[in-house]
């Protein structure tokens, strides 16, 4: 099926790191909090249990915004009226911006297609990673992980109404594990390669916690094409930073 889908680039004064993207989600979350597309979360504070409409990542040091469907406008709305971002209770202004609409396709292939992580990959929960530890080789290991890979494509399919009718087969190239702190809790992820029969759009989100960024992939013939074109807008992270890698001011 065709897909819109739209990233919203933009750059501060220095350099974000990958954690940021939880508390720009949360300053934006409460600027728009009268929508929950933004910040995930009900009305009485539940999380919203579905595939995010609108994702933060931190790509080269700088903000993406990765919005579909129901998330497109109010993304919009973030290019045209946000400034400036409070993380931390500072205040950073943003220099640059940039925004892309693009249909694309989305759902299984005849042809495997390369991706690769931008950011850790969180596979395992709680179940998962106990099943994971158990595995006596590390061939098993890239098998369960292999099926947990299918299984979060299908839940993708599922959450926005498309229905796989096909085998998809994941197999992954490559695989180097990292130990990844979510709001204080240690989480077992994965940088890597792999295939799949399945069409993602480059810079969506597989696996937890997605809306924070994590999980980001980008197929393996389209990167270039994003460090030459949309990426390239921004200067490279500056040397002269502060301890948290951008320039505050105050207001």
């Amino acid at each position: 099926m065709k897909t819109l889908t739209l990233r919203l680039f933009f750059a501060i004064d220095g350099f974000l790191q990958k954690r940021d993207a939880e508390k720009i989600r949360g300053f934006l979350g409460h600027v728009f909090w009268d929508n929950p597309i933004v910040h995930h979360h009900n009305p009485d504070g539940s999380l919203v249990y579905t595939y995010p409409r609108v994702q933060y990542k931190i790509i080269d040091g700088n903000c993406l915004l990765v919005a579909f469907n129901e998330g497109i406008d109010i993304v919009k709305k973030v290019f045209d009226e946000i400034q400036s971002l409070d993380i931390d209770k500072n205040w950073v202004e943003i220099h640059s911006k940039a925004i892309e609409l693009k249909e694309e396709n989305f759902g299984e292939l005849e042809e495997p297609v390369e991706y690769f992580f931008t950011t850790p990959w969180l596979a395992l929960n709680e179940e998962n990673f106990e099943k994971y530890k158990q595995q006596d080789s590390l061939q098993k290991r890239k098998w369960l992980l292999e099926n947990i890979l299918t299984a979060n494509l299908i839940s993708i399919a599922k959450a926005l109404g498309y229905t796989v009718q096909r085998n998809i087969h994941s197999h992954i190239a490559t695989l180097k594990p990292i130990n990844v702190n979510v709001k204080d809790t240690q989480f077992a992820g994965f940088y890597g390669s792999f295939s799949v029969n399945f069409d993602l759009p480059s810079l969506w989100g597989i696996g937890k916690s997605v809306a924070r960024g994590f999980g980001t992939v980008i197929k393996k013939d389209e990167l270039e094409n994003y460090r030459k074109s949309v990426l390239n807008y921004f200067p490279h992270p500056s040397k002269t930073k502060n301890k948290s890698g951008y320039k505050r001011k105050m207001q």
